[in-house]
């Protein structure tokens, strides 16, 4: 039990500082770039990727464990036999894993629009953007077919929630420091996006301090 606690935590701490998706794999820039601006912003839309990333990475491990890889008990195993020679399994996992991902974001956005209106709005089209986002397919390809080691479900599931959880902070900060810039003096020529851009290069190279903290 300890053992399998202490896998966790290294996943969650990994996922989170030292392979944090935004500011060391640069997954998914487009809505922390897009929605920073404002706290209550970047927060629903962490709070809403955190969330298909988390239920994305358990229902692509039983995809790809059950359906897609070839053995006696899987649907395209038995179908095809030679599918893992042929490559197929490459092409399925990739077009099932964004129909998983954009079924998950069309429930994300139904609840969104009916419960948070305003914070609906507010997303705007970034929310329905998050079936593109780089960072969940990328965080179901790395609890499946592009694992540093077989993870079982559990550890694929603790691995999306926390892609997710390194992903709101990263926005969190973002938005905090942009909501400072909105306020102060910055140079015409960097006003907007460019200093946007800059913050984040500064984030990273912070971030970068956790590197070697633990290896997974």
């Amino acid at each position: 039990m300890t053992g399998e606690m202490n896998t966790l935590l290294t996943i969650i701490i990994s996922v989170v500082f030292v392979n944090n998706f935004v500011l060391a794999r640069f997954l998914g820039l487009c809505p922390f770039l897009g929605v920073s601006q404002k706290t209550e912003s970047a927060l629903g839309m962490g709070v809403a990727v955190t969330f298909v990333m988390t239920l994305a990475s358990a229902a692509t491990w039983f995809l790809y464990n059950y359906v897609l890889l070839p053995g006696e008990s899987n649907l395209f195993g038995l179908m095809l036999p030679g599918i893992k020679e042929t490559g197929m399994v490459d092409v399925l996992k990739t077009i099932s894993y964004i129909l998983v991902i954009a079924a998950l974001v069309q429930f994300v956005e139904t609840v969104m629009k009916k419960t948070s209106p305003a914070l609906y709005e507010g997303l705007g089209i970034y929310l329905p953007l998050i079936t593109t986002n780089c960072a969940v397919l990328g965080v179901a390809l790395l609890g499946t077919t592009n694992a540093t080691q077989h993870l079982n479900l559990l550890e694929a599931s603790v691995q999306g929630f926390g892609a997710g959880i390194g992903f709101s902070i990263a926005m969190l900060l973002m938005s905090g420091i942009r909501e400072r810039l909105a306020v102060v003096n910055v140079p015409r020529s960097f006003q907007g996006i460019p200093i946007a851009f800059v913050c984040t290069a500064l984030m990273a190279l912070a971030f970068m301090g956790f590197s070697g903290m633990v290896s997974w």
